[in-house]
């Protein structure tokens, strides 16, 4: 035998050493599979063989001369005298070597998990039924799709040492599952202007009798704003802060995503108005306590409104991405929206702002909630109840006056469970920058099962996979909390004006407007962007009818961004967008250096007229990125793979065709 040569035998003892081994360690399970070792022969001929003793089949393992899979169906369980004396019969043919029934073990789906499988014990009665933590198929959803908490959890995060505020309606914390979790320092009511953000409270007997009763048996509709508004809302905050800070088993409702977080209230939504300095106010309270803000509200969701953060609003904003946290920046999440197909989150300022994560929601089947917004802008998505009237398919949380709800609903839902998410990554790495998280969710969002039935699953030019509705995907705890231990800050971050037409151009009838922009990206400058984060095209446009416009732009590297989809129900004919910046993350670690192409366009049926006066390009990202390097790598060594396989495929039928040709003429 030749030093080193392996024969196939070698590897069979090694086999049956490691059999013996496990079956040793446990009571073997004998199944009805057979590995057969035959003398000589085909395997026509270990097929008349296994018919001959009784076996359905036989199959030949392609990795080794003469031994064959022998197997029959007749029996539902394998350790019968039966199957033993098969082997026995089979055994003493002299053409047969050696015949080993196979043992059974146990494997499992990865993905696919029993609850009770998880090593993660809560005693809390509406745990199980928290399906977007651990969906096991509860309430008729798809078992595996959810945030993967429990792999953070067992990991030992649960969001200990960090605050997340959530601006809101205020917070019942007086709540037996949110008040250990409560953190009173960091609270305020800009509403009432003291340091208690309680939610709304009547001396009125019977408003609060039906106020309660409301709470419990209703939730939002969309054909019913008003009861939203009037009778909901000041349960609103105090549900979206048991989504991420609810207590861990204490047989009080569910569990928190980051259940060992601290949970502060901005009561600041419930007067008549909203003004910027409320919002200001509120968007930049003691930004060294706070980590994170959850923002479940925005401009009114009605497919007509253009509106986002005035001016106070703004400076806050950015001095929190700034100042906050000690220079690392406040991280502000905001629900992208629920005006569904008739609206796009691109026309609400803060959903849209680079300073924000914009998140939208999956129901429980993977599927869009029907009020879901899409736009470029969104960055990943978390979950938001069932589409389905199942009284279990809505988010399990905390309600007000101590009660729990399964109703909860909405990207409003959405909102805090990313909050939640982004707190376990700060206790896995308390260093993170608010850029660092942003990069964190594109590289660990998951596809996982989420489905769109309007916009497909894409690939950005440096392989990214991304949707116009769900974003880079589906929150992965799990992934970003491992991803997150290691790593290490992002680069600077520079801005560049990639370009501007300013001379106006009409809108054709019929047909589109397509503009050309050709960049360096400030290559040279100091300010030089090689790697893109955001991308906002700065827009001013006027038309017949605002709401039949659809604005396109397409990258460099191939990646087409729909800025503006059709709102049917806005009709503004006079305000149009003033310099509006519509933003995209879809082309997020793409080189900017190239042509850039914008199309507009009407997309009604009656014919409109309009005119773009401005198209301003602006980048924002980084001179280095090493990772986005290696993604690079990772993408066209796929793509090298599966042109490879493409050809040879093409080279199969090539050869199957002629050989046909061949044979036709013969």
């Amino acid at each position: 035998m030749k030093e080193g040569f392996i024969t196939e035998w070698m590897i069979a003892g090694l086999l049956l050493l490691c059999v013996n081994f496990f079956a040793s360690a446990e009571r073997a399970i004998l199944t009805n599979h057979f590995l057969v070792d035959l003398h000589k022969g085909s395997e026509e001929e270990a097929k008349q063989l296994a018919a001959e003793y009784g076996f359905s089949g036989a199959r030949k393992l392609p990795f080794a001369d003469g031994l064959y899979h022998f197997y029959y169906n007749d029996i539902t369980k394998s350790r019968t005298r039966r199957s033993v004396q098969k082997k026995e019969h089979l055994g003493l043919d002299l053409k047969v070597k050696k015949v080993v029934q196979q043992e059974g073990f146990d494997r499992k789906k990865r993905g696919y998990r029993d609850i009770n499988d998880i090593d993660i014990n809560m005693n809390d009665p509406l745990f199980t039924k928290q399906w977007y933590l651990i969906n096991t198929g509860q309430a008729d959803g798809t078992p595996g799709l959810d945030l993967n908490v429990a792999e953070a959890w067992e990991l030992g995060y649960t969001g200990r040492g960090v605050t997340i505020a959530i601006m809101d309606d205020g917070i019942d914390y007086l709540h037996p599952d949110l008040a250990s979790n409560y953190n009173a320092e960091a609270s305020y009511d800009f509403s009432s202007n003291d340091p208690y953000p309680y939610p709304r409270y009547t001396d009125d007997w019977f408003n609060r009798w039906i106020t309660e009763r409301t709470h419990i048996n209703w939730s939002w509709q969309p054909s019913c704003p008003t009861l939203y508004l009037g009778l909901y809302l000041d349960s609103h905050g105090t549900r979206c802060a048991g989504e991420v800070s609810a207590a861990a088993n204490n047989n009080i409702c569910g569990v928190g995503v980051a259940y060992n977080s601290k949970v502060a209230g901005i009561r600041m939504l419930d007067q008549p108005f909203m003004t910027d300095i409320i919002e200001a106010s509120s968007i930049s309270h003691m930004p060294q306590v706070i980590d994170i803000y959850s923002a479940s509200w925005g401009p009114t969701d009605d497919g007509k409104t253009v509106d986002g953060p005035r001016e106070l609003t703004l400076q806050a904003m950015a001095d929190g991405v700034n100042k906050g946290r000690g220079g690392k920046g406040s991280i502000y999440v905001w629900a992208s929206g629920d005006g569904g197909s008739y609206d796009d989150c691109n026309c609400d300022g803060y959903a849209s702002s680079m300073w924000t994560i914009s998140i939208n929601s999956a129901i429980n089947d993977g599927r869009t909630a029907l009020y879901d917004e899409s736009c470029s802008s969104t960055l990943a998505s978390t979950f938001s109840n069932g589409r389905k009237r199942n009284p279990e398919a809505g988010v399990a949380t905390t309600d007000l006056y101590g009660n729990c709800t399964l109703r909860h609903s909405g990207t409003s839902a959405a909102a805090p469970e990313a909050a939640g998410v982004f707190a376990l990554a700060l206790e896995a790495n308390p260093d993170l920058t608010w850029r660092d998280l942003q990069h964190l969710t594109v590289l660990t969002s998951k596809r996982n099962q989420l489905h769109d039935e309007v916009h497909k699953w894409r690939r950005n030019g440096v392989g990214l996979e991304f949707n116009h509705l769900f974003g880079y995907g589906v929150l992965d705890a799990g992934a970003m909390v491992k991803m997150a231990k290691e790593w290490k800050t992002v680069p600077e971050r520079f801005h560049c004006i990639g370009g501007s037409i300013q001379e106006p151009r009409k809108i054709p009838s019929n047909g589109k407007l397509i503009l050309t922009l050709t960049t360096d990206a400030c290559e040279g400058k100091e300010n030089f962007v090689r790697y893109l984060e955001h991308v906002q095209a700065v827009i001013t446009v006027n038309s017949t009818r605002r709401g039949e416009l659809n604005i396109n732009m397409t990258s460099p590297m191939g990646t087409k961004s729909i800025l503006l989809s059709r709102r049917p129900r806005d009709d503004d004919s006079k305000v149009g967008f003033d310099k509006w910046p519509f933003m995209t993350t879809h082309s997020w670690g793409e080189d900017p250096r190239g042509t850039w192409v914008l199309e507009v366009g009407f997309v009604g049926s009656m014919p409109e007229k309009g005119v773009l006066k401005e198209w301003t390009l602006m980048l924002h990202g980084t001179q280095s990125a090493p990772y986005i390097d290696q993604i690079v790598r990772d993408y066209q060594s796929k793509l090298a793979m599966s042109k490879k396989e493409e050809l040879e495929e093409e080279l199969d039928e090539a050869v199957e065709r002629s050989l046909k040709s061949l044979l036709s003429k013969n």
